[in-house]
C-alpha cells in the first residue's frame, strides 16, 4: 500500500535536463519547499530553474498528513523562555503568514482544503497544556484548553486553535508545479561556486538553494550534526469515526488524527531513524483495540529533520557561503515551513531583508544538548564494526524489517535491500 494522496492527484511529468543552461537561481529538490520557491520567484521575475533527482513531490512530500497549522506541538511557551517573547512573536507571525498564503492560494486550487480547529494534547500533563495556552495569548493567538473529547481516549487536556486548516498537498503541489520551470531525473553530482554539475549538463546559476530535505553538501553548516532524522507511520482507516479537527499528542511517541473524506489518518509508531520503534504494528494494535471493524485501505511512512532547538534551518547555507541557501528541519511541521521558507529565502535570493530570517538562520547557536547526542550517535554508528556501512559518512547501517530497509541511526540516510537509495543525505546508491 502507499499513500493516499498518490491515488487521487493527477500527476504530471517534466523532461529531464538534457543540456547546459544558465539561470540566476537554481533550485535543488522537487518538494512542497522547492515548488513554493520557484513559484514565489517566478512570480517576482526572477529567473530560476528547479532540478529533482526523480519526480517532484515523490518523496516526502506524498507522505505527509497535510496539516497546515501554527500548532507545533507545545513550542510557544518553549521559545518564549528559551529566545525571549519577541523572537517566539516573530516566529508565530511567520506562521499565521504561512497558513494566510495557503488559504489565498487554495481559493484558486481545487485541494480539498478545509478550516479545521488544531489540538495539540497531553496524556498525562495538564500544567503543560495551561503554560502553552497562556504563551499563545501572551503572543496575541486565542488558543484555549479543551479536554478534546473527539479522541477515542482520555487525556489530560489539549491546546485548541480554531481556523487552521487541512488539505491534499499534491492536488497543491501539482497545480503550482504546471508552469514552472522543472526538470525530472536530473540529479546535481557536485556543488560548486556560481555552478551545479548534473548527469547531462552543467547550470551555471548567481544563487542556488538546498530544499533536499537533508541538506546534500557536508562541508559547510555541519548540519549532520545539527540534526537527526525521526520516522512516523500513517494508516488511513475506513470504517472509522470521523474527527472533527487536527490532534497530534505533544510527546515525539504520541499519536496523531485527521480525517480525509471518509478516511481516518492515524499516525504515530514513531523512532528515531535506524533505532527499533513501534511503526505500523503499534497502529495497527491501536486500530484494532479503538475501530474494531475499520479495514486499512493506505498505509506509508514518513520522515522528519529534527533540530537542535526544534526551529527550522532557513537562510544562508553556512558564513563561509554567501550565494548558497537552505530549507530544512522542519521538525515534523512541513506545511507551514515549507511555506515560510519560500518567503524568506525569495526574498534572500533577491537581495532583500526578510523579518523572519533572524529567527531561522542556520548559523545560530549550536549549544543545545541534543548536539551532544547526535554526537554520540554518530561516534557510535562510526565505531560499530558492522556492514554494511552509509556512502555518507560510514556509519553502520541497522536493518529495518518492519520495511525492509537499511538505515542510518547517524544522518538518517536509507536503502533498498538491494542498496538503492531512498532518503539523503547519502547522494549515493549503496554496494551491498
Amino acid at each position: 500500500m502507499r499513500s493516499i494522496w498518490l491515488e487521487e492527484a493527477e500527476r504530471m511529468s517534466f523532461a529531464p535536463l538534457k543540456e547546459s543552461k544558465r539561470t540566476d537561481v537554481l533550485i535543488i529538490g522537487g518538494g512542497i519547499t522547492g515548488v513554493l520557491c520557484a513559484y514565489m520567484l517566478k512570480n517576482a521575475g526572477v529567473d530560476c530553474i528547479l532540478v529533482e533527482a526523480d519526480k517532484i513531490c515523490n518523496g516526502i512530500t506524498k507522505n505527509t498528513t497535510a496539516k497546515i497549522t501554527l500548532g507545533h506541538g507545545l513550542l510557544y511557551d518553549k521559545l518564549i523562555k528559551r529566545f525571549g517573547e519577541d523572537q517566539a512573536r516573530l516566529y508565530l507571525e511567520a506562521q499565521l503568514r504561512a497558513c494566510d498564503k495557503y488559504a489565498d492560494l487554495c481559493k484558486e486550487i481545487p485541494c480539498d482544503y478545509e478550516i479545521k480547529s488544531s489540538y495539540v494534547y497531553s496524556t498525562g500533563d495538564a500544567k503543560k497544556i495551561e503554560r502553552e495556552v497562556r504563551a499563545l495569548n501572551r503572543l496575541g493567538v486565542k488558543a484555549e484548553f479543551s479536554e478534546a473529547p473527539s479522541l477515542p481516549f482520555k487525556v489530560a487536556g489539549a491546546v485548541c486553535v480554531r481556523n487552521q486548516a487541512q488539505f491534499h498537498p499534491l492536488k497543491f503541489a501539482f497545480a503550482l508545479a504546471k508552469e514552472l520551470p522543472i526538470y525530472e531525473n536530473t540529479k546535481v553530482l557536485e556543488l560548486m561556486p556560481g555552478k551545479a554539475v548534473t548527469q547531462h549538463g552543467e547550470i551555471r546559476c548567481k544563487r542556488m538553494i538546498v530544499a533536499t530535505h537533508f541538506p546534500i553538501l557536508n562541508k559547510h553548516g555541519g548540519y549532520f550534526l545539527k540534526m537527526y532524522q525521526h520516522r512516523s507511520y500513517v494508516l488511513a482507516l475506513d470504517g472509522a469515526p470521523a474527527m472533527d479537527g487536527m490532534y497530534v499528542d505533544e510527546a515525539d511517541k504520541g499519536l496523531s488524527f485527521r480525517s480525509y473524506q471518509n478516511l481516518l489518518l492515524l499516525g504515530g509508531g514513531a523512532h528515531r531513524t535506524g533505532k527499533k520503534g513501534g511503526n505500523w504494528r503499534e497502529l495497527e494494535a491501536f486500530a484494532g483495540r479503538y475501530y474494531d471493524g475499520a479495514k486499512v485501505v493506505g498505509k506509508w511512512a514518513t520522515q522528519d529533520c529534527m533540530t537542535l532547538d526544534r526551529v527550522p534551518y532557513i537562510g544562508r547555507y553556512s558564513k563561509s557561503t554567501p550565494n548558497l541557501y537552505v530549507a530544512t528541519g522542519f521538525n515534523k511541521w512541513g506545511m507551514t515551513s515549507a511555506m515560510v521558507s519560500a518567503m524568506i529565502l525569495s526574498d534572500l535570493v533577491r537581495g532583500k531583508s526578510n523579518e523572519y530570517a533572524s529567527v531561522f538562520s542556520p548559523s545560530r547557536s549550536i549549544l543545545h544538548p541534543q548536539l551532544a547526542i547526535n554526537m554520540f550517535e554518530s561516534l557510535v554508528g562510526i565505531l560499530t564494526p558492522t556492514v554494511p556501512r552509509c556512502p555518507h559518512l560510514g556509519c553502520a547501517l541497522r536493518y529495518n524489517s518492519a520495511e525492509h530497509s537499511w538505515d542510518c541511526p547517524c544522518h538518517g540516510s536509507r536503502f533498498t535491500e538491494n542498496g538503492k537509495l531512498i532518503d539523503n543525505p547519502a547522494t549515493d546508491d549503496k554496494k551491498m
